[in-house]
């Protein structure tokens, strides 16, 4: 049987007079009743009695940490059209070379794992990040053209992103082991929540330091280099806490079982549909969420737009919140870069309620419905509404909120040896976040910032498609092996 990875509900449709197919499937029932039974502690706890929860605590640190940079890197598109004068389509680059170079290195990360286990793989991506964070100093100092100092910050920011490649390809399937099989879905979701926490606190990091407070925008990257500098000093605090922590390599320990058990490698993930076509939906998802996230504060502040702040409220906004123009009262950038910080809230609270609503609902159930608000919502962005469309907007992050790690858990269900590689191959979905942007930026330059949020609005209805027909996915690939 195969190990499980979370407690996802499947109808149990069962072919033939197979045994690994009725075991499974009856042992989903099972899975949801065992995490009702066990305390909170006992969720770390794997089957030979070891706690994981220190581990596991070091490991959601590292998801803070993403989500704090990632949440960063989302001032900046706002930030480089100021300073630099690019394209809303150019300064989408800074997400192309963030998210491509997961692309281009998840598949490495997932075999440096698997030769020099999660703590050197961890160490080596901390490392990296340390590193790009301190190339941000002398790249503020540089003097030259502004393509050429925008290329010197998209090669300091690609660094970075190479650091946390390793963190994402290792953390994600980590998490889902660092305890009793059957809650793996429970704590994947719990260390993306923490994911989400530092998504909040990203734009006002960032923000605090580059954008205007006032009418007249920040055109200085003089004061870029602090929140990177502040970043590279938490990250030594965590490569010291690795160092020296336990960090158990528990799937080697679990392959090595299985090695011993006399159990053979299975089919091909090529032949897996329900992962295929969950990298596929993967991909969607990245790419509808980090070009909300990009042009969130494009949006805000695109004259076609932006809303008009009614008087009374205007003055109970601090004074670089607002300032009064063409006889009616706007936003500034430092406000608009505070309202992200505000969505973001949102999509923590979408993380914690979600992990508490999939203990009872079928987790492809559920992305599906979140899918199909998401749709209806994008609908509103795209009508221009004013502060209507401006609370769609900021409500579809709370039902984004679980989508990447549902679909991951998804994905990797029933993998077993090879949950691992699967793993990784998830993680390369994630490109999909470097190639939205850009086709963003180029319809908001074309015609307006709110045409291109018709493109997420198409990712959403086919992930909808995915999650209503996952568990038909499931069942016959279940079939097909036996």
């Amino acid at each position: 049987m195969r190990p499980t990875n979370g407690f996802i509900n499947v109808p149990p449709k069962v072919c033939g007079d197979s045994h690994s197919m009725i075991t499974r499937h009856t042992s989903l029932r099972g899975e949801r009743q065992e995490i009702s039974r066990r305390g909170l502690s006992d969720m770390f706890r794997t089957p030979d009695g070891t706690s994981h929860l220190a581990t596991f605590v070091l490991v959601c640190c590292l998801f803070c940490l993403s989500g704090l940079c990632n949440g960063m890197i989302d001032v900046l598109n706002k930030h480089f059209q100021n300073s630099l004068q690019v394209s809303k389509a150019q300064s989408a680059l800074v997400q192309g070379c963030w998210y491509g170079g997961y692309f281009l290195l998840a598949l490495p990360a997932g075999m440096f794992a698997r030769r020099y286990g999660y703590r050197g793989g961890i160490l080596l991506g901390l490392s990296v990040i340390a590193v790009g964070c301190v190339c941000f100093v002398p790249v503020t100092k540089i003097v030259a053209s502004q393509q050429v100092v925008f290329s010197v910050f998209l090669l300091a920011l690609g660094l970075v992103a190479c650091g946390f490649t390793f963190i994402e390809t290792i953390a994600n399937p980590y998490a889902t082991v660092l305890g009793s099989p059957e809650a793996g879905v429970a704590r994947i979701n719990l260390a993306q929540s923490c994911n989400a926490v530092g998504w909040i606190f990203g734009p006002l990091l960032g923000g605090s330091f580059i954008l205007s407070r006032t009418e007249q925008v920040n055109t200085s990257n003089a004061e870029l280099y602090m929140p990177y500098l502040i970043v590279a000093g938490i990250v030594t605090a965590l490569i010291v806490a690795f160092a020296f922590a336990p960090v158990p390599d528990l799937h080697a320990a679990q392959e090595a079982r299985s090695a011993a058990n006399g159990q053979s490698p299975e089919r091909p993930l090529s032949r897996e549909w329900h992962l295929i076509l969950a990298i596929a939906s993967q991909f969607l998802y990245c790419a509808a969420q980090i070009g909300i996230f990009s042009f969130f504060i494009n949006y805000l502040k695109d004259p076609r737009c932006m809303p008009v702040l009614p008087p009374w409220l205007a003055e109970l906004l601090p004074a670089n919140m607002r300032y009064f123009r063409e006889d009616a009262w706007h936003i500034t950038d430092y406000c608009a870069g505070t309202m992200l910080s505000l969505a973001f809230i949102f999509f923590t609270a979408g993380r914690f309620s979600g992990s508490a609503i999939l203990r009872f609902a079928p987790a492809h159930r559920v992305l599906g419905i979140y899918a199909l608000c998401n749709v209806v919502l994008m609908g509103l962005v795209f009508a221009s509404l004013g502060w209507v469309s401006v609370a769609a907007l900021i409500l579809s992050f709370f039902f984004m909120s679980i989508m990447y790690p549902t679909h991951f858990a998804l994905a990797i269900r029933g993998l077993g040896e090879r949950t691992k590689l699967a793993s990784s191959w998830m993680v390369t979905a994630v490109v999909g976040g470097s190639i939205m942007p850009i086709l963003m930026g180029w319809l908001a330059d074309r015609y307006s910032m709110r045409v291109g949020f018709l493109m997420p609005m198409i990712c959403f209805a086919c992930i909808m498609a995915y999650g209503f027909g996952w568990s038909r996915l499931f069942n016959r690939d279940m079939e097909s092996e036996t």
